[in-house]
């Protein structure tokens, strides 16, 4: 597990550095992918209401059909400014410029026809007396590619201030300018420049609101319409070392970008403000009430005009419409804003969610991991989203999808590595330790197991053949008593595996094994005393074949206990083993000497009777004091799994009766109870308790205290 976090702290320190240059040193090469995640949470906002106060007269296709192609006379222009002003428009954007002369005035025919007549109506001056009695803002573009347009720009009646302003520029710097026609310009109240700049991808997602021609400060259309709309006549401009801090306007702070860009917080697809046709303002069909004290914009949505742009939320909107939503978010002040901190923002989103991913869902398991990560991965998209929409805070969105998605990788990868590392061990461990169904079970939970060194209750169990010694000696042969070995090892190891036991080693002819480790295992200690019962069972069986082939029968001897061991790995660095050690572990060894003493096969002690949950038929041995052990235990016999007979009960009772007067130093009393026992049911632990009362008696032992105490192992 240590060197698991290593790894995945190299790790940490690897990728947070790759993906932090990318975002500091790229960002550009990642800013399409991020635009196109915050496009998707604009799509899955949907519409939002649009500001009645802003109304878009459109000379779109039923204008042109009525008025013929555009461009029209500039009297009938001139007409749609003054119906607008008689219905008490509040003031009146013109998306249009009116760079050239009008062709089809009247005046101009007559001039170049030679014609000399003062009534002839000149068109371009009737558009300019009626800009100059209505609220209007004139267009105008700036060109950043040419210098062919080397005009000046229009008067703008207001003060721009800039402060802190340092010798790096950050407003667009433009190189010339197309404006109206003079006898147009000139009468004006203001202008504002019309520019939309889209991103690499041809999409309108930001807006200057301010752009610099020959070191002057210009403003755009609607950011003019909104500041003459709010009468203010100064504009501050702020600045950092890191660009432009924000935009003042009288009271009012406008977060700009550091370039003085307005990141548009879109209403809606096309037509989300209310249109009016040109050619319905023109003959006066609108109503005063929808155009009363309100923003009037004049564009164009007819394709043919090609004024047609991409937003987030539709691939076709008039550029007329971007005005309105910059228009839209001045006056409602929820533009969306990316604040100077942004970068420090987005950076420690990267750490933090580096750091979650890869140190604490590494310690899930796959379908663990699958579920939160990808419940934390919808919380973040959620999360950026509310900064988004309820904040109107921008961060980078695609970076800290990148670091979880780089992060799950990463922690798949180190988790497949270091799993298939556990799953060798483990099998190392415990290919010939356990079944072929408990290490199946390990590989699958090996989440839940530890292998490191702990402490565990668990339930022990020796097994010893009777007289190897005699054994060895008559088959003589290395090879027969291997062969001997292997038969009687691979039976009581099989009924030892079916149980979910263990086996911790073999040493010589005896078995250790223990239950309730490295798994864990419910009801251990039943475990344990039925495999032993099923060896005993199985005993005539082997003794069969044992017989048979080498000609002699084998019997046995097994001790169980059950308490607290330390189990983990246990040995030197180059050779280890997963194996128990601990004082239950050396009793349950003392417990398996015992049987030659009391002449039965199997011994418990006292604490593995207080586990078991099954009945059983169980006869108390003896109260002992093993070597090294100083505190006496109850140690008993397993009989049998059931209830016992009326005959096994009366004879548990008689015993019972003896073994109470053997405690009670009752020796003459206890000596002629066991002897009858014995006489009947030729048990030779009660021919055992006859001889020991018999001894007692010719010693005459005073303050007997029911204790056996053995000196040896």
């Amino acid at each position: 597990m240590k060197n698991k976090y290593k790894v995945l702290t190299l790790l940490f320190i690897l990728i947070l550095l790759t993906i932090s240059s990318a975002y500091l040193y790229l960002p550009n090469h990642f800013q399409s992918l991020d635009n196109r995640v915050r496009d998707f949470y604009f799509k899955y906002r949907g519409p939002e209401k649009a500001s009645d106060d802003i109304i878009i007269v459109d000379i779109d296709e039923k204008s042109i059909k009525e008025l013929g192609q555009w461009p029209w006379e500039r009297d009938k222009f001139a007409q749609i400014l003054t119906n607008l002003t008689n219905s008490g428009v509040g003031i009146i954007g013109l998306d249009i410029v009116f760079a050239e002369a009008d062709k089809t005035s009247p005046s101009k025919f007559a001039k170049d026809w030679g014609i000399t007549s003062t009534h002839m109506p000149d068109y371009d001056m009737i558009l300019s007396q009626a800009i100059a009695d209505t609220p209007t803002i004139l267009g105008y573009i700036f060109d950043f590619d040419t210098n062919e347009y080397k005009n000046d720009a229009p008067q703008i009646p207001a003060i721009f201030i800039e402060k802190n302003k340092s010798t790096s520029e950050f407003f667009p710097h433009a190189k010339g300018v197309l404006t109206n026609l003079p006898v147009i310009q000139n009468e004006g109240y203001s202008s504002g420049f019309m520019n939309n700049i889209p991103d690499a991808t041809g999409i309108i997602r930001s807006v200057p609101l301010m752009i610099k021609y020959n070191e002057i400060i210009y403003p755009s259309l609607a950011f003019e319409m909104y500041r003459i709309a709010s009468n203010s006549k100064k504009v501050t401009v702020s600045y950092s070392d890191a660009g432009i801090e924000n935009i003042q306007l009288g009271k009012q702070n406008i977060a700009s970008d550091r370039f003085g860009r307005l990141h548009l917080n879109f209403r809606g697809p096309s037509k989300s403000y209310k249109y009016i046709s040109a050619v319905d303002v023109l003959n006066n069909k609108m109503s005063k009430e929808e155009i009363e004290g309100k923003f009037i914009l004049i564009g164009t949505s007819a394709y043919g005009l090609m004024d047609l742009r991409s937003t987030p939320m539709d691939d076709v909107i008039a550029g007329v419409e971007i005005q309105a939503n910059l228009i839209d978010n001045l006056l409602n002040n929820d533009m969306l804003i990316r604040p100077s901190w942004s970068e420090l923002a987005d950076l420690s989103m990267i750490v933090i969610l580096l750091f979650i991913v890869l140190f604490l869902y590494s310690r899930l398991s796959f379908f663990k991991l699958f579920i939160v990560f990808t419940a934390s991965f919808i919380s973040l998209l959620l999360f950026n989203y509310y900064l988004l929409f309820s904040q109107h805070l921008i961060l980078n969105s695609i970076f800290p999808i990148i670091t979880m998605i780089v992060s799950l990788i990463t922690v798949l990868g180190v988790n497949y590595m270091f799993e298939f590392r556990q799953k060798e061990m483990v099998k190392n461990s415990f290919s010939k330790k356990v079944s072929k169904q408990v290490m199946e079970d390990l590989l699958l939970h090996l989440d839940d197991t530890d292998l490191t060194s702990k402490e565990v209750q668990a339930t022990v169990y020796f097994s010893d053949i009777r007289g190897f010694t005699s054994i060895s000696e008559d088959l003589k042969s290395p090879k027969r008593i291997t062969d001997f070995l292997n038969f009687y090892m691979n039976a009581m190891v099989a009924i030892v595996e079916e149980n979910q036991g263990t086996i911790d080693k073999f040493i010589g002819d005896a078995i250790m094994a223990y239950w309730n480790a490295p798994l864990k295992i419910e009801n251990h200690a039943d475990k344990a005393v039925h495999t032993a019962l099923k060896q005993i069972e199985q005993r005539d069986i082997l003794n069969k074949t044992i017989n048979k082939d080498f000609g002699f029968d084998v019997d046995y001897g097994i001790g169980i206990n059950t308490g607290d061991v330390v189990v983990g790995e246990i040995g030197s660095h180059g050779r280890s083993d997963y194996t128990i050690i601990g004082d239950s572990v050396n009793l349950a060894s003392r417990l398996e000497g015992l049987c030659k003493e009391y002449k039965v096969r199997l011994v418990i002690s006292e604490f593995t009777k207080e586990k078991l949950t099954l009945p059983y038929v169980v006869q108390l041995l003896d109260i002992v004091r093993v070597k090294g052990k100083n505190k006496p235990i109850k140690i008993y016999e397993v009989l049998s799994i059931g209830m016992p007979t009326q005959e096994k009960q009366l004879e548990l009772q008689k015993y019972n009766e003896a073994y109470d007067l053997y405690t009670n130093a009752k020796f003459r009393e206890a000596y002629e109870t066991f002897k009858k026992l014995y006489e009947v049911y030729k048990k030779p632990l009660y021919e055992m308790y006859a001889k020991r009362c018999e001894n007692l008696l010719d010693i005459g032992l005073k303050n007997f205290d029911g204790v056996f105490e053995f000196t040896t192992k």
